[in-house]
C-alpha cells in the first residue's frame, strides 16, 4: 500500500499487423501514421481502451461489427501502455488485459462512471513564495451535464502542521474524563502548544486540506499562479489501479498512455480513493 501511495507498446506480431492493416493504419507511412497512432486526447484513450474507434480516429458505433471487439481490444490495450516504463511487468500487463477483455465479463471504461480522478500539479504564491501543490478533481453530475470539481489537495506545508506522531504527545495530550465537573477549566491545555492541538480532537479526526486551501485563498495569503502536469488515476477495473499520463514524443507510443499498473485488494482500493477524495 505504501508503494501505491508513493508512486503515484506496439507489439510487432503478425496478428497485430493484420489487425492494423484491417483498421487502415497500414495505409499510412512515416510521420502521418505516427500522428494517427498517437492517443492525443483523454476521451480518445477511453474510446481506444473500449475499442470504440479505429486507428485513424474514426468512431465505431454499437451497430458496427468491430464495436468493442475483444480481439481488437487485446491488441489495442497493449498499445495503450507506456512501453518505455520497464517497471510494469509484462506478466502483469497480460493479466490486466485478460481481465479487461474477459469474454464473460469484459470491462469497459465509463467517462461518467466515477472512480477515476484527475491530478493537476499547480503553482501557488504563498506569502510571496512560489509553492508546489497537487490538486485532485473528479467529474460530478450537474443538472443535465457534468463538471470537474476539486476533491483534495496535497501540500507539504499543510501536512507538516498536523499529527507529528511523537508517542509522548499522544499519551500526554488529553482532557480528563471528569473535566465537565470543572466546567472544562482545563481546556487551556488544548491551546497552549498549538503544534499538537489536533490531538485533542476526536479519534477519527482528519484535517480538511481543501478547506485550508480555500481559507488561505480567501484571506489573501495564497494566490493561484498556474497549472502544470496532469495525470489520471483509474479504479474502474475491479482488482486493479492504473495511472494514465501524457507522453509528448515522436513515434507510435505517445500521447495518453498507462504509466503505472498495480493489482489492489478492495480495501487497498478504498484506501487509495480516500487519498484522492477523503
Amino acid at each position: 500500500m505504501k508503494k501505491l501511495l508513493i508512486v503515484f507498446f506496439i507489439v510487432a506480431t503478425g496478428y497485430s499487423n493484420h489487425l492494423f492493416s484491417q483498421a487502415g493504419l497500414g495505409n499510412f507511412t512515416g510521420d502521418e501514421s505516427e500522428f494517427y497512432a498517437q492517443t492525443k486526447q483523454v476521451n480518445q484513450f477511453f474510446r481506444r481502451f473500449n475499442n470504440e474507434e479505429d486507428r485513424l480516429g474514426n468512431r465505431y458505433y454499437p451497430k458496427d461489427s468491430l464495436y468493442r471487439d475483444n480481439a481488437f481490444r487485446k491488441v489495442y490495450l497493449k498499445m495503450l501502455f507506456n512501453q518505455q516504463n520497464s517497471s510494469i511487468d509484462e506478466t502483469l500487463k497480460k493479466e490486466f488485459i485478460e481481465t479487461a477483455t474477459d469474454p464473460n465479463h469484459p470491462v469497459y471504461l465509463d467517462f461518467h462512471g466515477g472512480n477515476w480522478f484527475a491530478e493537476v500539479a499547480s503553482t501557488f504564491d504563498y506569502k510571496g513564495y512560489n509553492e508546489n501543490l497537487i490538486l485532485f478533481l473528479r467529474l460530478e453530475a450537474e443538472n443535465l451535464g457534468y463538471k470537474w470539481v476539486l476533491t483534495n489537495v496535497y501540500y507539504v506545508r499543510f501536512l507538516k502542521q498536523f499529527f507529528k506522531g511523537e508517542k509522548r504527545k499522544i499519551d500526554k495530550e488529553f482532557l480528563h474524563p471528569m473535566s465537565h465537573e470543572l466546567d472544562f477549566m482545563n481546556l487551556h491545555k488544548a491551546f497552549e502548544e498549538l503544534a499538537y492541538t489536533e490531538y485533542y480532537a476526536y479519534n477519527n479526526y482528519k484535517p480538511d486540506f481543501l478547506s485550508l486551501l480555500f481559507y488561505e485563498l480567501k484571506i489573501g495569503d495564497m494566490k493561484f499562479i498556474r497549472s502544470g502536469e496532469v495525470k489520471f488515476h483509474f479504479f474502474q477495473v475491479d482488482g486493479w489501479y492504473f495511472e494514465v499520463s501524457f507522453f509528448n514524443r515522436p513515434g507510435y507510443n505517445s500521447g495518453w498512455l498507462i504509466s503505472n499498473l498495480f493489482k489492489v485488494t478492495e480495501q487497498e482500493k478504498q484506501d487509495l480513493i480516500k487519498f484522492y477524495q477523503p
